[in-house]
């Protein structure tokens, strides 16, 4: 009896083993190592940081805000050919960062008045002032404007130039030829030609006749003016500062010479009346 009981036993044990391991195989669990976390791209994207960006804005301005009676700014921009063929739709460089530039484009008193910076680092850095290799049959003091890249160069003994960045005028309100810089001013008025203020009669209260525009922040001549002269006659174009400094590097509704009025005011100390200028 005892043996029949032990016999019953080890055939009931070997019958739950099996069963036991039937169903093993049947579940097929797999005894596989995970070798995908030894995987380059798994690795990155499983441990990258994710950082917060906030959505973009504008930065606020730094214009001088409208005073009364202030000039009615009507700026359109023209994109130049230059801008066309090699700036593949860029507005602005990449950010610049360069401590010479913000001394030089730094707030600036000047006179009575008080220049506010130019944001630097959103200017193509091409437009900003820097000395460069440059050669020309052209003698050394000459000013030369390049209306396709819109730079003006103020030429230099060894092959060098300044270089600026400047805003001009659209097809057909552009001059171009040979003159001298027969008069130069400072915080200049501004009388706007009468072909301009018959085009805009809102202008009339700055003509020649009512005294021009009060000299500031506001007036479209900026902080200098250089008067161009052709055979003694005033061209009635002028190389001048601009309160908007987003114009410089394009073109304008109007035929002048746009500068930074940081600029133009370091041109306008570096030559004298009588300066040649070509504008090509």
């Amino acid at each position: 009896m005892p043996n029949t009981f032990s016999s019953f036993r080890r055939a009931t044990g070997l019958a739950t083993a099996l069963i036991a391991t039937t169903a093993l195989a049947g579940c097929q669990v797999p005894f596989v190592t995970d070798t995908s976390r030894v995987n380059p791209n798994v690795f990155v994207q499983e441990t990258a940081p994710v950082f917060y960006v906030p959505p973009y804005q504008d930065p606020p301005s730094n214009q001088p805000p409208p005073m009364p009676g202030a000039i009615p700014q009507k700026r359109q921009l023209y994109p130049s050919d230059f801008h066309q063929k090699y700036d593949l739709g860029a507005t602005y460089g990449l950010p610049v960062s360069n401590p010479v530039y913000r001394t030089m484009y730094d707030v600036t008193r000047d006179a009575d008045h008080t220049l506010p910076a130019i944001p630097y680092s959103r200017v193509d850095q091409r437009f900003l002032r820097s000395q460069v290799d440059y050669r020309t049959n052209e003698a050394p003091g000459t000013i030369i404007v390049d209306t396709r890249a819109h730079y003006l160069y103020l030429v230099q003994p060894g092959g060098k130039a300044m270089r600026y960045g400047v805003g001009l005028g659209k097809a057909g309100f552009a001059w171009s030829g040979r003159g001298v810089i027969q008069r130069k001013a400072k915080w200049p008025r501004w009388t706007p030609p009468d072909e301009m203020v018959s085009r805009d009669p809102g202008l009339r209260q700055f003509a020649a006749a009512e005294g021009g525009a009060t000299p500031g922040l506001n007036n479209p001549l900026g902080a200098r003016a250089l008067y161009i002269f052709k055979d003694g006659k005033d061209t009635l174009y002028r190389v001048h500062g601009t309160p908007d400094w987003q114009s410089v590097g394009k073109a304008t509704s109007s035929g002048c010479v746009r500068m930074f009025n940081q600029d133009v005011i370091d041109l306008f100390d570096r030559v004298p009346n009588g300066t040649p200028i070509v504008v090509t």
